[in-house]
C-alpha cells in the first residue's frame, strides 16, 4: 500500500474534526491490544494516543504541541513525572484543549501497561532516554525521545536495534532537521556552491553560572519519587545550591551520572547539524578534547569550556563549548559554521542560514520553519520510519560524537593551557581554536598563564564496530553499570 507523503498527509489532516469531537473521542477511547492509528498506513482519521513523560521543561513542549492538535488529530492521554509538583501546567494545558484533563501516572512502568496509548513522548534526563524508549518499544508504542537519545554510546546503539526489530517509528528530538530553512542551508553546503567542504564548526557559545558549591547532601522534593528519577543512575542525593531550579531539576545536566554537560544538552542540535552537513553517517577514526570546568568553583563536572576534534580523513569537525560570555563568531553563539574551498555557510539558528564567497559577499540566505513533531505522526501514521527527519540512527550517531568527546576530556591529564598546543598534531583549525579560547579565557579574567586544563588523548575510533581502538580503558565508558531493575539490555533478544 502506498505511503502517505507530506504534503498529501497536512492536506488531508485539514479535514480533521473539530476540538469538540476529539475531545469526545479521547473520552471515549477504549483499551485496546491494536490501537486503530495501526490500520491503513497513512489512514489520518484514527485519534493518535500519546503519553508525555517528563514534563517540567521540553516535555512541556511536547504537551503543547500534541494536546488537542486538530491539525494532527493527536491527543495527549497521559502526563507521567517522578514528580507530582511540576505536572500543574501540563496538566491545566490538556484540560483547556480536550475538554478534561489527562491521567496522570508517576512510574513509568505502570504508564506502559496502558494500551489505550499509541506513542510515547520522552523528555525526562537523559539518563533516563535509553531504558524508557527500550520499554516504551517492547510495550508497542512508537516513541519521541528528546536529544541526545542515550547517556553513552552502547546505548543508542541497543536503541536502533530495538526500533528496528520491533518495527517501532522513534524519532529524534533535534527539530532543526525539521526547519525548511535549516535544511535548504544544508542542501547548499553539500551541493558544491561553496566547494569542497573541508571543515564543519559547531558552537555553543551559552552563558552557564555556576551551580554553587553545597555543605553537603541534600533532600530532594517530597513529592518527587527519587529513588524512580534516578532510575538507571547511582542513587545518590543532589548537590545544588541555585534556588531557581530546586535541588535536583535542571542542573543534573552538569553531573556525569546523569548528564552529558553542554555537548550533549544543546550542543546535541549543533553537533546533529555539523555532521549532518559534512554528509558523515558513521563515527569518525579519532577524536581529541579538551577544557575544563573555569571561571569558578562550583559542584558541577562536567566542562563548561570545551574544544573537541573529530577526524573523518577527508574533512574535520570541531565543536566549541563556551560557558562563559562570549561574542559570537561569524555571527553565530549557537550554531554552526561550514568552510569550503570557494566559500562559507553560517548558521546561526535553528531555522536560518547566510552563504558567503571566499571574500565574505553574501550570496544566499536560507529562512523557514517546520513541525518536527507532524514529521513524526506523518511517519507514525505511514508505518515508516524512513520517512522521518530524526530517526533514531541519525540521533544514536550525533549523540555518539557527544559522548566520544567527553570520554576523551574524561582520560585527560590535567596539564597548563599554555602547552596544549602540542597535543593537537599540527593540525592547524584545532590550533587556531585553541588561541581563541585563551583569547576567550582572558576577556572574562581567567589567567591563561596559570590555568590547567584536561588535554585528552587522541583517541582512534573503529567505526564499523564502535569501539576505540587498543584502548581498553576508553571503551568502558562506552558503557555504565546500571541499577538492579533498571537494566539497559547489552543487545536486543
Amino acid at each position: 500500500m502506498r505511503s502517505v507523503n507530506r504534503r498529501e498527509f497536512l492536506q488531508r489532516s485539514a479535514s480533521a474534526s473539530s476540538l469538540l469531537a476529539l475531545a469526545a473521542q479521547v473520552g471515549s477511547a477504549q483499551p485496546s491490544d491494536k490501537p486503530d492509528l495501526k490500520g491503513p498506513a497513512g489512514d489520518v482519521n484514527s485519534l493518535l494516543r500519546v503519553a508525555v513523560v517528563g514534563v517540567r521543561g521540553q516535555g512541556g513542549s511536547h504537551v503543547n504541541q500534541l494536546a488537542g492538535n486538530q491539525k494532527l488529530h493527536t491527543a495527549v492521554t497521559h502526563i507521567c513525572d517522578v514528580d507530582s509538583a511540576v505536572i500543574g501546567k501540563a496538566m491545566k494545558l490538556v484540560e483547556e484543549r480536550q475538554g478534561k484533563p489527562p491521567i496522570y501516572v508517576k512510574d513509568i512502568r505502570k504508564l506502559l501497561e496502558c494500551k489505550d496509548i499509541d506513542c510515547i513522548t520522552i523528555a525526562t534526563p537523559n539518563h533516563w532516554h535509553a531504558l524508557a524508549t527500550i520499554w516504551a518499544i517492547q510495550a508497542g508504542k512508537d516513541v519521541y525521545v528528546e536529544k541526545p537519545v542515550s547517556h553513552n554510546v552502547h546505548e543508542g546503539r541497543v536503541m536502533v536495534e530495538f526500533a528496528r526489530k520491533y518495527r517501532r517509528i522513534v524519532q529524534t528530538g533535534t527539530q532543526s532537521r525539521s526547519q525548511t530553512g535549516m535544511r535548504q542551508a544544508i542542501e547548499f553546503v553539500r551541493s558544491g556552491k561553496i566547494g569542497k567542504v573541508h571543515l564543519a564548526r559547531g558552537l555553543c557559545y551559552k552563558l552557564r553560572p555556576s551551580i554553587g558549591k553545597t555543605q553537603g547532601e541534600q533532600a530532594p522534593p517530597q513529592s518527587m519519587d527519587y529513588d524512580l528519577w534516578c532510575g538507571p543512575a547511582p542513587f545518590k542525593l543532589p548537590r545544588r545550591n541555585t534556588p531557581d531550579a530546586g535541588t535536583v531539576h535542571y542542573h543534573w545536566h552538569w553531573f556525569w551520572d546523569y548528564g552529558n554537560g553542554d555537548l550533549g544538552n544543546q550542543g546535541i542540535h549543533e553537533m546533529d547539524k555539523a555532521r549532518w552537513g559534512l554528509g558523515k553517517n558513521t563515527l569518525p577514526r579519532s577524536v581529541q578534547s579538551l577544557g575544563g570546568r573555569l571561571g569558578y568553583e562550583d559542584d558541577g563536572e562536567t566542562a563548561n569550556t570545551q574544544i573537541c576534534l573529530f577526524d573523518y580523513e577527508d574533512s574535520q569537525l570541531i565543536f566549541e563549548v563556551r560557558g562563559l560570555p562570549s561574542p559570537a563568531l561569524q555571527g553565530a553563539k549557537v550554531g554552526n559554521i561550514f568552510y569550503g574551498s570557494e566559500g562559507y555557510v553560517v548558521c546561526p539558528s535553528y531555522s536560518s542560514g547566510v552563504a558567503f564567497t571566499k571574500d565574505g559577499e553574501k550570496i544566499a540566505e536560507f529562512k523557514g520553519g517546520g513541525d518536527h513533531f507532524g514529521n513524526f505522526v506523518a511517519a507514525v501514521r505511514a508505518r515508516n520510519h524512513q520517512l522521518l527527519h530524526a530517526d533514531i540512527l541519525e540521533g544514536h550517531i550525533s549523540s555518539a560524537l557527544c559522548h566520544l568527546g567527553n570520554i576523551s576530556y574524561r582520560l585527560g591529564e590535567r596539564r597548563p593551557l599554555t602547552d596544549v598546543v602540542p597535543t593537537l598534531g599540527g593540525h592547524s583549525d584545532a590550533i587556531e581554536a585553541v588561541q581563541r579560547m585563551m583569547e576567550h579565557l582572558a576577556a572574562n579574567n581567567v589567567p591563561v598563564k596559570e590555568t590547567q586544563v584536561r588535554c585528552g588523548p587522541r583517541l582512534r575510533i573503529d567505526a564499523s564496530q564502535e569501539r576505540f581502538i587498543d584502548n581498553e580503558l576508553a571503551n568502558q565508558h562506552l558503557f555504565r553499570v546500571y541499577r538492579r531493575g533498571f537494566e539497559v539490555p547489552e543487545r536486543v533478544g
